[in-house]
């Protein structure tokens, strides 16, 4: 841990400066851009039943979009108001009033007819509901009849065969907390958190490497680094706040590179609406782009490093910084013997790029006092997840870009409350403030007060699967607890989700508002119960930011939906009837007292029990993890890993596919148009080589198909790495593969190959071409 501390919110430059401007067009008129002001009237106009409650919530709560950590309208990175259209988007979540009784006890298939966008739009859910099988429509019970009910279920059932779930809509620390202590005490580790399909390998890949599970540095960090890295991350996207910090940083002179498949639109320029400059004139933001493989990335980093290697042969001390390593890495000799045996001509195939291309990166970062890496799920969701994310940090050690000013690894967030998941327990892996092991196990215990059960959970995609397990299987699962999330929308293969879902004898929906898994049958019964946003919970929660920012949160006064409770209550409530005689175990009777007892069981959390009031903030382990390269690790250095190159088979004719985000935040899809390349939700992006050698017109259909699916849409011509394609999340889904987990972390694996055929050549030829091609000579992909 560090003994930095953040120094607080600096200043953006007052004169503007045209080196950076997209176009001396005001407002960007005639390009293809997000509409900021547009937008913001439109979701005015939505709120305006609940205006004013909508205005504090921006003004003193803490952002549930992404994990930027802006409390109110000002974060700890840069001085002034900040706001941005996914935290208006998500914003009507909190602000709508409950779903009307004619359609909350509609007919089932009447209900199903909706999507989920439609479906959120209908408003909360109002009361606890209960759907039995064979009923077609959901019933209004009381909350002790809902609960009575999942506590009996849980008695009657092996601990094994529960399973709890929470996903990352704005869930506080002390809900999370809760939950894992609560499913600990019902006999179960099955629980896990929405982290699992996002940043899992983040954490596993930076407990092996430098011993830490989250980002080292601060978004601060970015402002003055010599080199900011973008690895398969579209923050511009995703967490539009972050344009303001790059901004910042191109004024400080850093030079942002972007490493993807798809040179994205919205890395390349942006509109920032909170600077006047920017909003008029917009902002380049990055300086080169490198269009790797899908699934090239190994490689590419491979080739950097041999170029580094031979730099070195060349001039010591050109490429490596040889007294960090020498002073705080261990595996120096290994690495370099590893990757000086794979040859250029392997890595150029794999990664895509040249060897004079990844030589001009490497020189960069040769060259380099500074730098920071930022990633997401371009390199997380991957079968190598771990993998890739352990080479980023191969890169940062080997140049000693860690513990200090301007350096750092950072996996950023796209969810505010999915931080502290892990860190409170929420996770078949973890404990609050530790690994579910050895030690931990016994600390926790002397915390709580109670034996911990002692097998391995299982992660969410086996919990999910195991749903088809023989009945008197001791895994079976029969209870499945889910405080929000949508598998069907959110994993692969959707229509095998939909199977194991109805497999359940019991399913819990803890949630604010319905989604289409909702309403998915189940062998005994549907639960429905309503929760609270953290807006409404009483006494204030407490939520962590990617840089590890502690913010306490504000309980804010406004309409309430007047069954709905707040998650952390519910857990103790259904514990507390399942086992009564121990319910003094796990009994809260506030917020407070949850936080005290956070900062007993998570040493790093040691502070968020001073959290009482708007504006209250920590940062747990100071500016920098690994300060001074000092590392976490059992001999305080870091472990350079050696990475053998994952195998990549594509047969001729086929394309490598991934998943990629429109206007969307997680699963909830705010438009069909994606304001930046204006693609529709089922537009395949394709380069236009490739589209050509195919004789595709654009915007021609199309069927994108493999052996586990069929997906329908339109050609769309783009930048994306020829020999690529890309897809709509969650739509593309379809296509990737079921139960194929990366083997450290668990994150499913997101990305296949595929084949890509003309519409009408596709449907008039499947029956013969397609139905009667045995099963192996169509398995060229790598499962």
């Amino acid at each position: 841990m560090g003994k930095t501390k953040h120094t607080g919110p600096i200043k953006l430059p007052s004169l503007p400066d045209p080196r950076f401007w997209v176009s001396p067009i005001p407002f960007g008129f005639g390009k293809v851009k997000p509409h900021h002001i547009r937008d913001t009237i439109k979701i005015a106009w939505e709120n305006r039943d609940n205006l004013p409650y909508a205005v504090r919530i921006l003004q003193k709560g803490v952002c549930d979009g992404c994990a930027l950590g802006v409390a109110g309208l000002h974060d700890q990175t840069l001085a002034g108001p900040h706001l941005c259209t996914t935290r208006l988007n998500v914003l009507r979540l909190n602000t709508m009033p409950a779903i009307k009784a004619e359609i909350v006890h509609a007919d089932i298939d009447e209900l199903r007819k909706m999507d989920s966008t439609t479906l959120r739009k209908l408003g909360r859910i109002p009361y606890p509901l209960i759907r039995r099988k064979g009923e077609r429509n959901f019933t209004r019970i009381s909350w002790d009849e809902a609960l009575d009910q999942i506590a009996e279920k849980i008695r009657c059932i092996d601990p094994k065969q529960l399973a709890f779930y929470l996903t990352s809509r704005g869930i506080p620390n002390e809900s999370y907390y809760v939950a894992a202590k609560v499913a600990r005490f019902l006999g179960t580790n099955n629980i896990d958190n929405a982290s699992r399909i996002c940043h899992s390998p983040s954490k596993t890949a930076l407990k092996r490497s430098v011993g830490i599970g989250a980002s080292s540095c601060n978004y601060k960090d970015w402002i003055g680094t010599d080199v900011l890295v973008f690895w398969g991350s579209v923050a511009a996207n995703n967490q539009p706040v972050s344009t303001k910090y790059m901004y910042a940083a191109k004024r400080k002179g850093t030079k942002i590179i972007v490493i993807n498949p798809y040179y994205e639109p919205a890395m390349e320029k942006y509109w920032i609406p909170s600077i006047p400059e920017s909003a008029l004139f917009g902002t380049k933001i990055a300086d080169d782009f490198y269009q790797v493989n899908i699934g090239g990335d190994i490689a590419f980093m491979n080739g950097v490093m041999k170029s580094w290697f031979e730099m070195e042969e060349r001039l010591p001390g050109s490429a490596i910084n040889h007294q960090f390593v020498e002073e705080h890495v261990n595996g120096y000799e290994q690495l370099k013997a590893h990757i000086m045996k794979y040859d250029w001509e392997t890595l150029e195939k794999s990664s895509g790029l040249s060897k004079e291309r990844m030589y001009v990166f490497a020189k960069l970062l040769a060259e380099a006092k500074s730098a920071v890496f930022v990633w997401s799920m371009g390199l997380t969701q991957h079968r190598f997840g771990t993998d890739n994310i352990s080479q980023v940090a191969n890169l940062a050690l080997l140049r000693g870009f860690l513990g200090r000013e301007h350096c750092g690894l950072m996996p950023i967030r796209g969810h505010s409350g999915v931080q502290g998941s892990g860190e409170m327990g929420a996770d078949p892996f973890s404990l609050p403030g530790g690994d579910f092991k050895g030690l931990d196990v016994e600390r926790i215990e002397k915390v709580w007060g109670f034996e911990l059960p002692k097998w391995q959970g299982d992660i969410v995609g086996v919990t999910i699967e195991n749903a088809l397990l023989p009945t008197d299987h001791e895994r079976k699962l029969k209870l499945f607890y889910t405080s929000g999330g949508n598998f069907l929308e959110t994993m692969p293969n959707p229509d095998f989700v939909k199977m194991c879902l109805e497999n359940v004898d019991i399913r819990v929906h803890q949630d604010i508002i319905f989604n289409t898994s909702t309403l998915v049958d189940a062998n005994e019964a549907v639960i429905v119960l309503p929760a609270m946003t953290r807006y409404e919970m009483p006494g204030g929660v407490t939520s962590t930011s990617t840089e590890r920012m502690v913010y306490f949160s504000p309980e804010i006064p406004g309409p309430r939906i007047p069954e709905a409770r707040a998650e952390w209550q519910i857990f103790i409530d259904l514990a507390a009837r399942v086992k009564p005689q121990q319910k003094h175990l796990i009994w809260f009777d506030n917020a407070q007292e949850i936080r005290d007892e956070i900062a007993k069981a998570a040493p790093n959390y040691d502070g968020i029990q001073h959290l009482k009031k708007q504006g209250d903030v920590f940062q747990w382990g100071g500016a920098w993890l690994c300060e001074d390269g000092i590392c976490p690790t059992p001999d305080g250095r870091g472990n350079l890993i050696e990475i053998e190159l994952p195998e990549l088979r594509k047969a001729e004719g086929r394309f490598y596919v991934t998943t990629r985000r429109g206007k969307q935040f997680n699963s909830m899809v705010y438009s069909e148009t994606d304001p930046f390349n204006k693609a529709d939700r089922y537009d395949v992006l394709i380069h236009p080589a490739d589209a050509s050698a195919l004789n595709l017109k654009e915007g021609e259909a199309i069927v994108v198909h493999n052996e586990h699916g069929m997906l329908q849409g339109h050609a769309k011509f783009e930048n994306v790495k020829p020999g690529n394609i890309e897809v709509h999340w969650p739509e593309g889904n379809c296509l990737i593969p079921k139960g194929v987990y990366e083997q450290y972390a668990g994150i499913p694996e997101y990305n296949t190959t595929v084949t890509v055929e003309k519409a009408e050549m596709y449907h008039a030829a499947k029956d013969i071409s397609y139905a009667e091609k045995a099963i192996e000579e169509r398995k060229v992909s790598v499962e």
